[in-house]
């Protein structure tokens, strides 16, 4: 089983280059909106934009001494350059280069995510189809309701999935925000024109209005959406645990050849990437508090913020595409029992039938709460049986619950022998699937 995932593409968005690389990137294009204010020359415009370059090695060894790092690396830029480096950040504070660098890592990465949850839902598309009309028990409280069909049952994790595509892709149009505004963000020292073609050049808007920094909800908004699509996630992955039960056994994670489970024993077959999913789902929905809390900085700003942004960004971005890839492969290899899924389905003795009884009797005259009563002694009586071990299904082929009602006298008095049995067939249940798919897949 080969997992396709980016995660070195995502990690590398990540690194102490890609950082640098995006401040560079920020600084030239702000020289570049000088230029076309007519405040830097061509000639200094081009040697800064041909030139500039840093050295990671020198801006650590110089932030020995600063405790800066925007000063560090800005005393490197400025060793690779003659006079022409006075120009470089000027007018600018450190978070008009780094807030407007940072825009350009996470929307980005957003790219890759987005990608990542396209390839996601391709999988569940085509397993749902491949299994519209596998027929499996619907549960509710982790009891046997009625029958649907396990393209059912993915055919909601593609649509869930596919609200959290759309605040994801949200979450881009919200970080996709730059500033060069200044110390306050009053723009006292450079013009608004600046900010503008220094945004433009990047590919991102100005923000309406900052003070020192990009406003920390645009942050906040960007982790909640990949909160709510590993929440999706990990409903996704406690689903596929639960089918591997043993006691269930509807469907298990692919299991390859030469795979251990246990140490001690070795029949053991375990969801271990479910488990893993979930664990990283936890892990990712964990950094909403901290950036929700980053929102309320003091004033026009204080640097509470920065610690925690450099440690979740980077996290929840890996993170989220290494579990997005491995979800993926899960649901790609997933090995489904239809035979084991029908089992269950007839495992309580036709009791799933129970509805379509009872919505019958009030058709033929019969009060909703006597129809109740009819419906739910006989089913009783099913659970008393199965409890005492006996067979759900007789060797004619019929369910407990069935012969109960075939017997029944109040029930023979409204429905007919053929109208009973009519309500024990599959098809009623499973009538709408094609609607309900168009409606999913086809929107």
């Amino acid at each position: 089983m080969v997992e396709r995932y980016s995660r070195k593409e995502m990690a590398e968005k990540w690194s102490m280059q890609a950082k640098y690389d995006a401040w560079l990137k920020v600084e030239i294009a702000a020289v570049k909106a000088w230029n076309k204010l007519g405040f830097i020359s061509d000639e200094d415009c081009k040697k800064i934009a041909n030139n500039a370059k840093f050295d990671i090695a020198r801006i650590d060894e110089i932030e020995k001494t600063t405790k800066h790092d925007v000063i560090a690396f800005l005393t490197s830029v400025s060793e690779s350059l003659g006079e022409e480096s006075r120009f470089v950040h000027f007018g600018m504070t450190s978070s008009d280069c780094i807030d407007t660098a940072v825009a350009l890592q996470v929307r980005d990465s957003l790219e890759l995510i987005i990608k990542d949850v396209e390839n996601l839902m391709s999988a569940i598309k085509r397993r749902a189809y491949e299994h519209k009309d596998t027929l499996m028990v619907g549960r509710s409280h982790g009891i046997h309701g009625e029958p649907i069909t396990f393209g059912l049952v993915l055919a909601i994790w593609y649509d869930e999935i596919n609200r959290a595509l759309e605040l994801i892709k949200s979450a881009k149009k919200v970080i996709s925000y730059g500033k060069i505004s200044g110390a306050m963000g009053n723009f006292a020292h450079a013009p608004l024109e600046l900010e503008e073609f220094t945004c433009a050049e990047l590919g991102l808007t100005p923000a309406p209005a900052s003070n020192q920094v990009i406003q920390r909800d645009r942050y906040a908004h960007v982790i909640n959406a990949i909160a709510i699509l590993a929440a999706s996630c990990e409903k996704i992955a406690v689903a596929v645990r639960h089918y591997q039960r043993t006691e269930v056994y509807e469907c298990e994670e692919y299991f390859s050849a030469g795979q251990k489970g246990s140490s001690a024993m070795p029949h053991k077959r375990n969801p271990v990437l479910s488990e893993n999913i979930t664990g990283l789902c936890r892990v990712l929905r964990s950094y909403v508090t901290p950036m929700l809390e980053n929102v309320a900085l003091w004033h026009e700003r204080d640097i509470s913020h920065s610690s925690v942004e450099r440690f979740v960004l980077p996290d929840a971005f890996v993170t989220a595409d290494f579990m997005l890839a491995r979800l993926t492969n899960l649901i790609e290899n997933l090995v489904v029992y239809p035979e084991n899924m029908m089992k269950n389905l007839n495992l309580t003795g036709g009791l799933v039938f129970s509805q379509r009884v009872l919505l019958e009797l009030p058709k033929r005259g019969i009060s909703r709460e006597d129809a109740y009563k009819i419906v739910q002694r006989n089913a009783m009586k099913v659970w008393a049986d199965l409890g005492e071990g006996k067979q759900a299904i007789n060797e004619k082929g019929e369910s407990l619950y069935l012969q109960n009602l075939l017997n029944d006298e109040d029930l023979n008095k409204a429905l007919s022998e053929k109208e009973i049995r009519e309500c024990f067939e599959y098809g009623y249940y499973t009538k709408n699937v094609d609607g309900i798919f168009k409606r999913v897949f086809d929107k």
